[in-house]
């Protein structure tokens, strides 16, 4: 049997070990006005961060998956030279709040992009997967299996699952899908640059880690509402 993956066309052009990161972000609604405009800034921000490093800049990959009443991957896995501008920017509010499906869109593209490393002989860290939501999921969302999903794949690390709320999100629920490594983090949308700043940073000494190194990261008082300080977690090249 063949290994087909979506990237089956795709021949790497560099082969240092790699460290995925899927941002699942939310554009229903209840995002419109400040925090979408405020979310594209970001965006952008994090583009120019992950440029200013070598490090980042030919390690990291990025994808985006949006999620409303619809689930749409607005940016496939790649590096950030390689990154193609499409019609999901600048991101764009509508519809509803289907957040399972969004976090599983994710998981899939995870699970897709590291057989794609395997078939082409290229390490990779433990991919990080980083959720930005402002509400509550909408009621036919499978809450309870998406729990039990990411319960299993962290205890086998598969990913890391890095869940953040925005005011207004349900932080309940957040704790309910978050794994001990990352609590659910209370983030102001005022200060999106401060997360990709942040999450920037973090992956810059991901990717410059040793196989079972723990990895220090930054406090995250620049853009947090309350609570959770911060954390570290081991990286091992899988």
């Amino acid at each position: 049997m063949s290994n087909i993956t979506p990237f089956q066309g795709e021949s790497p052009d560099n082969f240092n070990t790699r460290c995925l990161c899927v941002l699942v972000l939310d554009t229903s609604y209840s995002m419109e006005g400040g925090p979408i405009d405020e979310l594209n800034k970001g965006l952008l921000g994090f583009g120019d961060f992950l440029k200013s490093k070598n490090s980042t800049r030919f390690s990291v990959e990025t994808s985006i998956i949006s999620f409303n009443s619809d689930i749409e991957c607005v940016q496939e896995p790649a590096l950030v030279d390689e990154m193609q501008t499409t019609n999901g920017f600048p991101l764009k509010v509508a519809g509803t709040t289907k957040l399972v499906d969004g976090v599983r869109a994710a998981i899939k593209k995870v699970e897709d992009r590291k057989q794609w490393y395997r078939n082409n002989g290229i390490a990779y860290y433990r991919p990080w997967i980083v959720l930005i939501t402002d509400g509550f999921p909408d009621k036919d969302q499978d809450t309870e299996g998406l729990a039990n999903e990411i319960k299993i794949a962290n205890k086998g690390k598969h990913f890391a699952f890095l869940p953040m709320g925005v005011e207004g999100a349900d932080p309940s629920f957040l704790s309910k899908i978050a794994t001990p490594e990352f609590p659910p983090l209370p983030i102001d949308w005022q200060s999106f640059q401060n997360v990709f700043k942040w999450l920037s940073n973090s992956l810059d000494k991901v990717s410059q880690s040793a196989e079972g190194e723990v990895v220090q990261f930054d406090a995250v008082k620049d853009f947090t509402r309350t609570g959770w300080g911060g954390g570290d977690f081991t990286q091992t090249t899988i």
